[in-house]
Parts: structure tokens; sequence; C-alpha cells
């Protein structure tokens, strides 16, 4: 049996969800428009000014491309935090460079979690994209070992074309995306 890419299976996705969703054309399909990776640093750019570098390349070691910094929008007194602070870093990927961070992400990244056992099924919103949270940056193999006293955590989001919360989870699950049992996530309410 063939091992299908990330963009195979996508392509796959209208002949599978046609009969389910009535599609009349490829075009209604669904389909990835672009990953974002986010990075909240916070005030810790107070304590460490190196701190933001250091999560730049990490993330860039990642993603695979440049990561570009976030400033805050507002000042906030009670946070200590003044308009264009930095606080934050920020990736959005495209293209081949999606696809190729997608298939990291399923099969090496989340697989080497601590005690997983599937993505929430609650992550995929109401217009159909999905956003994870990872604890570890260092489930990602760029990652060096040595660098373990500091651990970042972040988020992926993944912005797809799906209309509704359904057409976007059975998307999700079509790509290989390993989400739990339902009745897994119904013992836990």
């Amino acid at each position: 049996m063939k091992h299908l890419t990330v963009k195979e299976k996508e392509a796959e996705a209208f002949e599978k969800m046609k009969g389910t969703f009535h599609y009349k054309n490829v075009m209604a399909a669904p389909k990835l428009k672009k990953i974002v990776i986010n990075v909240g640093t916070g005030t810790a750019i107070k304590k460490d000014k190196n701190r933001n570098d250091f999560v730049s390349d990490r993330l860039a070691k990642i993603a695979g491309q440049k990561s570009a910094n976030r400033g805050a929008k507002k000042s906030i007194s009670s946070f200590k935090v003044r308009q264009g602070d930095p606080i934050g870093v920020i990736v959005t990927l495209r293209g081949k460079r999606m696809y190729a961070f997608l298939e990291k992400l399923i099969n090496v990244a989340l697989p080497r979690t601590k005690d997983f056992r599937g993505i929430n099924r609650t992550v995929v919103d109401s217009i159909g994209n999905a956003t994870l949270g990872i604890k570890e940056h260092t489930i990602f193999p760029e990652t060096a070992d040595e660098d373990i006293k500091d651990v970042f955590g972040l988020s992926i989001t993944l912005v797809s074309t799906a209309k509704t919360k359904a057409e976007g989870f059975a998307f999700y699950e079509l790509l290989g995306m390993p989400f739990k049992k339902e009745e897994e996530t119904k013992k836990k309410r």
C-alpha cells in the first residue's frame, strides 16, 4: 500500500466527501489555505533580552521559514506593556512549506508527544479552522536536546476553506489528523 502525502489526501477529499456534503464541483471541496504558528513570549523579554531571538531561531528551524516578531497593539499598564513592545513571534506557511510542515506534524511531532492519545475533537471551530496547542516545542525533531531548559509552547492554526464545523472536521480527518475517538471525548464530560 502506497503512503499518500497530505496534498494527495487533500485531492482525494472531494471524492470521499461529495456524497455527504453534496458537492457538485471539485472547487466546492475544502482545501488548506495556510498554517499559522504562534508563540507568545509575553513579558519574558523584560527578564531576558535574547528570549525573542531564541524563540525566533527555534521557530524558524521548526517551520523552515523566518518568523516575524509581533508587538503589543496597545499599552496595558497593569501588565507593564507599552504599545509596540515585542510580545510574540509568528510564522505563516503556505504552499509546499505548509504541506511539508503538516506532514511532519502528523507523522513525526504528534506521535512524539508524551502520553498522546489523539487530538481533542473540539479543536475545530464553527467555520472549519483547527487550532492546536502544543505545550513543548521539543516534540519537533529540529530542536536540540541540550536546550531543554528553555522550553516554550506554541499554537498551530490550520486555516481551510471549509464552511462548517462538520465539514472541517471531516476534511481534517481525511488529511490524517489523529483525533480522539468519540467515546473518549464523551467520558471526560
